[in-house]
């Protein structure tokens, strides 16, 4: 059996489910993807222990480890991708036993890890996934991660593309259903790398909502 990962003293969760959740995310995503997630995770927990927050570490692991499942052509579905993305999670926690309410925070964490000024209001393990994902693909919050650290985790689990290999992601996800991308961030890609993609504009929806005011 494989010693669960340490960095900086601190060793990631190890049980049946994370070895399990591991071994899916290693089955579906890219090299660049799979650091990714694997990133979302420790960062998340440096920043975490800096707060000083409580929260489940092993939910956290796995909301991390899954929360960007429908970036894959295996869990890809018609909903916004993070919801697609917290929707695969729920089915394969709830089918590997895990409880409903934790299965439930999950389903949160990974809804809504792209939305700032809710993410960061709600519990701490959904904000925490907010915090290690925008970490590392957009570098919020690394000044409250200690630098050796940030080092050790990128030479653990190095980048090797993840800007444009992310970036194409979102785009395939608005080629196929760019009715998800209106008010999200996802409409900026839409505009830069995906020719021909248009989305309402919120003032015309307002002006043409049948009202006569």
């Amino acid at each position: 059996m494989n010693m669960p990962v340490t960095i900086g003293g601190v060793s990631a969760p190890d049980s049946e489910l994370t070895r399990k959740a591991t071994s899916l995310i290693e089955r579906v995503h890219s090299k660049a993807l799979l650091n990714h997630v694997h990133r979302t995770w420790w960062f998340a927990e440096f920043i975490g222990k800096r707060r000083g927050l409580t929260y489940d570490r092993e939910l956290v692991y796995l909301a991390a480890m899954l929360h960007d499942l429908s970036l894959t052509d295996e869990f890809a579905a018609d909903k916004r991708f993070e919801v697609d993305s917290a929707d695969a999670a729920d089915r394969f926690l709830l089918e590997n036993g895990y409880p409903k309410s934790k299965t439930e925070l999950v389903w949160d964490a990974i809804a809504l890890h792209t939305i700032s000024g809710i993410a960061d209001r709600k519990q701490p393990e959904v904000a925490l996934i907010h915090f290690g994902a925008n970490a590392d693909i957009l570098g919020l919050r690394l000044d409250e991660i200690t630098p050796s650290l940030v080092d050790d985790v990128l030479t653990l689990y190095p980048r090797i593309g993840i800007k444009a290999a992310f970036t194409e992601a979102l785009a395939e996800v608005i080629r196929k259903k760019p009715h998800t991308a209106y008010g999200t961030g996802l409409v900026d890609i839409g505009h830069r790398h995906v020719y021909g993609f248009g989305c309402p504009n919120l003032c015309d929806l307002i002006d043409n909502a049948p009202f006569e005011s």
